[in-house]
């Protein structure tokens, strides 16, 4: 029995990898709809924040002229759009619309005796426009909040007197103050609105707030604070789809902030009611806004072309120049960035996009993508049975009955689970399978037992490293057809066990180079500890240990980039356009040729394998980046795989040349 499940193992091996090939196949209408969509949004929008433009007018003589200048300045420099915010007295007050008293304040100004039975909030209108727009937005806000509004003057000047003290009253948020809204229109400028979820939520206010945004043309909003309008820490208590409809009725869509600890709390029930009317949103802080402006420009152009961003918001920061005693903005540096053929505003355009107000992505799903996925689903689960009988032959055909019962059964519970799950042991199995069947032919080759030269040795290696990508990259259509969301193009979902994936196959392959080869050291591992300590064995512990600190120094966002590195990578987008992985075609894929070149002549030197393995996990890791569209991430393993093979010619021609001084200066060594 046990001879007859054996050979059902081997005959399941060829099944599997014909529906591997059914399902790669299948893929691909999946992933052609991905790339539809990504097509589907082509402007990108250049959003100022005015609020900062008032903070920046208070330093100012006279902050209306500032304002009036700066708006010209910024909309010649390509800036489309103004971010607008819930307004608060304080905000008023630096616009010049109304003047804020305490209780003291204004017992000063008016002669009164302070008591202990009153302390309020007094305010004056700066003139009778402001009065006439802004007044009712106050009236309205604290009258929400049930806090007495009554008539003030002081000098013959109209106001409001606020029953809550200074304090309080300046944290209340109104509607976006009117006149500034007004002025923003008439200079030309898309309006984006900013709002938070403060105050009591209200289902009027808020239609009539929508219905006059509008009518400004107002097409997509952007939340401020931790959670969207509507939220309620209660679920019976909020008011998320209520939103959703007043939003979908108005054709507003929303945006989303890259970068944030987490997303604002209700947003993805609100991107999901609003049928994912949503597009990214890049922040430029004002710390960042002093930056070099071919920095800044980099930014807004990778941020549009690698990551499906569509959305630049930009912040100015004020800076005090104690040299020359005065106080500065970063406005004219943040408008050098944008403006000439190497600013932001021409590259992004070379990159094919217009800029404008964004557009979400229009999903593309063609009829019968459904029956496409569970074809992709099983052939996945097939690779990754594959995987399996590489190490545990016996399990093989259980493995893949389990593995579908398994995603069946999660598709029914947690079908978001099942794909995030199955596309990380997809990505993991695709490289990890590769790298045996290359460790396998190297052993086969080295077997044959043929003196090769040089030449040959190279050919096979630069030959096999190109098969072995090509085996990687089959994981690559079923990651992109198993998250085939418009949440993953969005990053409000992500895709899971990144880490997994870059320590998984390099385990893998040192595990079956260790013990599964028939060259291995399998059953010999108390030899190996017996062995002595050679001096080739400190160095490459060293190399080894060398080589994955910085492998982890470039895994995940942190790791950090030398000078030289960026001044390459500044070489390779303004040349190519796409920056390739340093660690593939400067460290796995050269690394893979000279291992292969030396392993065919010294069988041990095929350990040095392992570290190669990082090429080709990184391989497919470049496509688990769903926000990147998909041919940015097919370009830059292909530019990585061509750059890899032209550095690991160097790599061998060093190689050849240690060699040879080691045959030429050992003897003289040996007799020291």
């Amino acid at each position: 029995m046990s001879q007859k499940w054996r050979q059902w193992n081997r005959m399941a091996s060829k099944g599997l990898w014909i529906l591997v090939i059914l399902g790669l196949v299948a893929s691909l209408p999946v992933a052609y709809d991905r790339i539809r969509t990504e097509g589907t949004s082509k402007n990108v929008e250049m959003i100022f924040d005015y609020r900062d433009l008032i903070q920046l007018s208070a330093y100012q003589g006279n902050p209306n002229a500032f304002i009036n200048e700066q708006l010209d300045v910024l909309k010649e420099a390509g800036i489309t759009t103004m971010a607008v915010y819930q307004a608060t007295l304080t905000e008023l007050a630096n616009a010049r619309r109304i003047t804020v008293y305490s209780e003291q304040d204004a017992a000063r100004l008016t002669g009164k005796v302070l008591t202990a039975n009153e302390n309020a909030t007094y305010l004056l209108f700066t003139d009778a426009e402001s009065r006439k727009q802004v007044e009712p937005i106050i009236r309205q806000a604290f009258a929400s909040q049930e806090i007495a509004v009554e008539d003030w003057s002081m000098n013959g000047r109209s106001g409001l007197k606020l029953a809550t003290p200074v304090q309080n009253a300046v944290l209340k948020t109104m509607e976006p103050d009117p006149i500034a809204m007004n002025l923003l229109q008439s200079k030309g400028f898309h309006l984006l609105p900013r709002l938070g979820n403060s105050a009591v939520y209200n289902h009027e206010a808020l239609a009539s707030l929508l219905d006059r945004f509008k009518s400004m043309g107002v097409t997509r909003i952007l939340f401020d604070g931790e959670e969207v309008p509507g939220y309620a820490e209660e679920p019976d208590e909020r008011h998320l789809e209520d939103f959703a409809e007043l939003l979908n009725e108005r054709g507003i869509g929303i945006a989303a902030i890259e970068n944030l600890r987490g997303n604002q709390r209700g947003f993805e029930t609100l991107a999901k009611d609003t049928n994912y009317n949503v597009a990214r949103l890049y922040s430029l802080s004002g710390r960042d806004s002093a930056l070099d402006p071919d920095i800044i420009s980099d930014r807004f152009a990778l941020a549009a072309k690698d990551r499906n961003i569509r959305m630049m918001f930009i912040h100015t920061a004020v800076q005090t120049n104690t040299v020359e005693g005065r106080i500065t903005d970063t406005i004219e540096n943040i408008i050098e960035s944008l403006d000439g053929p190497e600013g932001a505003i021409q590259r992004i355009e070379n990159y094919g996009f217009t800029i404008g107000p964004a557009d979400s992505f229009q999903v593309a799903e063609m009829a019968g993508q459904n029956y496409f996925r569970w074809i992709v689903i099983v052939g996945a689960v097939a690779l990754v049975a594959l995987l399996v009988s590489i190490f545990i032959p016996p399990l093989t055909l259980l493995s893949f009955v389990l593995g579908l019962i398994g995603a069946a059964g999660l598709y029914v519970l947690r079908p978001h689970l099942m794909e995030q799950a199955l596309a990380l042991f997809v990505a993991i199995s695709g490289p990890t399978i590769a790298m045996v069947f290359a460790i396998r032919k190297i052993d086969r080759l080295h077997d044959a037992g043929q003196h090769m030269n040089p030449g040959r040795r190279l050919t096979h290696g630069v030959m096999l490293f190109l098969r072995t990508s090509a085996m990687s990259l089959i994981a690559v259509p079923f990651v992109i057809a198993l998250l085939n969301r418009v949440t993953y193009q969005l990053v409000l979902e992500q895709f899971r066990g990144v880490s997994l994936l870059h320590l998984a196959p390099i385990a893998l392959t040192a595990l079956y180079l260790l013990f599964y080869r028939k060259h291995s050291a399998f059953g010999s591992v108390g030899k190996i500890m017996r062995m002595p300590i050679t001096i080739a064995m400190v160095i490459i512990v060293a190399v080894v240990g060398v080589v994955g600190m910085y492998y982890l120094s470039r895994t995940g966002n942190s790791g950090s980039a030398t000078g030289l590195e960026k001044a390459f990578r500044t070489l390779l987008e303004n040349t190519v356009g796409v920056r390739p992985r340093f660690k593939e075609f400067l460290l796995g894929h050269p690394i893979f040729i000279v291992g292969v070149f030396v392993a065919l002549k010294y069988r041990h030197a095929i350990y040095i394998m392992v570290i190669a393995s990082i090429g080709q996990l990184s391989i497919v890791d470049t496509f688990a980046h769903i926000h990147t569209p998909v041919w940015i991430s097919l370009v830059r393993d292909l530019l990585g795989m061509g750059l890899g093979i032209l550095v690991g010619l160097v790599f061998v021609l060093i190689w050849q040349i240690i060699e040879r001084c080691w045959k030429k200066w050992s003897p003289l060594l040996a007799k020291l």
